[in-house]
């Protein structure tokens, strides 16, 4: 009973993880309408920050510096670059500029994909291909509280406090501010935003750099748990693709869900010694004899992507998701 809670704790902190990724992607498409294939490489820029900033001058400051560093290189990026395309396909779509008719999207999706490239060259150009090391701050090292001879870790529970105050803070800037309201009402009815005058271009920056400092946050967040090296990007990115597709395109609930969801299937299955022979015959199923010495362990890593294929077979636009309906 002690080793379950353990586990469940632990895949829930790493499917928390997953959504403070995952949460960046969602906004980006839901207020420009374009999936950002660089966005895994400004979680992977963000972990190479925290560990140098993090290195110099403290957790604490890498915390903050890394995600703002990133948000601001991804303001950059949408206003000298990914503008262009709002540009383009705004005259595709009979000139309205709505995000939710976004015309011909593959411009967008290979300059995410240019980005993504040109991210990973200039991380291996500065820090060079060897591993770095993440050490967990003192203040946060050792275990929380044990059961029996499990433990959890101080450093996944601050991890999941701020996914959880990330969640929070997203959902009142977006049902309690004005500019949550502007961004929400230029979703589905931007001229008349712009009307009333406000600017949306500045709007969509302004977005897409919160959803790449999110990222970054993730990145920093995640860099003692794991190997900060040029080929994490590619580890995680397919992983968060799963998960918002899952959860439904531009859903944050969706989002959310799914991430734990994937974080607790994982995090079961790395933890079991159950085969599938065993399990197949549990469930008055053969298998072929090369399947049966296969354990749940060894597949966790295809689980999200069969849990993905399930998804699109049954329930295409996801779990809480209204485009794959409108597409």
């Amino acid at each position: 009973m002690q080793a379950f809670l353990i586990d469940m704790l632990n895949g829930a902190s790493y499917g928390l993880l997953l959504f403070m990724l995952s949460a960046g992607l969602t906004l980006i498409f839901s207020m420009l309408g374009v999936l950002n294939f660089a966005h895994a490489s400004f979680y992977m820029l963000g972990a190479y920050l925290g560990v140098t900033l993090g290195g110099t001058l403290g957790f604490g400051w890498a915390l903050v510096l890394a995600p703002c560093c990133a948000g601001l290189a991804g303001a950059a990026f949408e206003c000298m670059l990914l503008r262009r395309t709002h540009a383009a396909r705004a005259g595709m779509a009979g000139g309205t500029g709505n995000p939710g008719n976004p015309g011909n999207p593959l411009n967008a999706l290979l300059l995410t994909f240019g980005a993504a490239l040109a991210i990973g060259e200039l991380v291996k150009l500065v820090w060079g291909l060897q591993p770095l090391a993440a050490s967990v701050p003192a203040w946060l090292d050792g275990a929380l509280f044990r059961f029996g001879g499990a433990a959890f870790s101080r450093y996944r529970a601050f991890a999941m406090f701020v996914a959880l105050a990330m969640l929070g803070a997203i959902h009142v800037a977006l049902r309690v501010s004005q500019t949550g309201l502007v961004v929400r009402a230029a979703l589905t009815h931007r001229a008349a935003v712009e009307a009333l005058g406000h600017d949306v271009p500045r709007v969509q920056t302004m977005v897409f750099a919160l959803g790449t400092a999110l990222a970054a946050l993730a990145g920093v967040v995640a860099a003692p748990l794991f190997v900060v090296e040029p080929a994490m990007a590619e580890s995680v990115g397919s992983i968060v693709f799963v998960v918002v597709v899952t959860g439904g395109l531009g859903s944050l609930s969706g989002a959310f869900v799914a991430s734990l969801a994937v974080g607790l299937l994982q995090t079961f299955a790395v933890s079991s010694d159950v085969s599938l022979g065993g399990l197949a015959a549990h469930l008055g199923m053969t298998l072929a004899p090369a399947w049966r010495g296969l354990t749940l362990a060894q597949i966790a890593p295809l689980l999200p992507y069969l849990l993905l294929v399930a998804m699109l077979a049954v329930r295409p636009q996801g779990l809480f998701g209204q485009r794959g309906e409108d597409a």
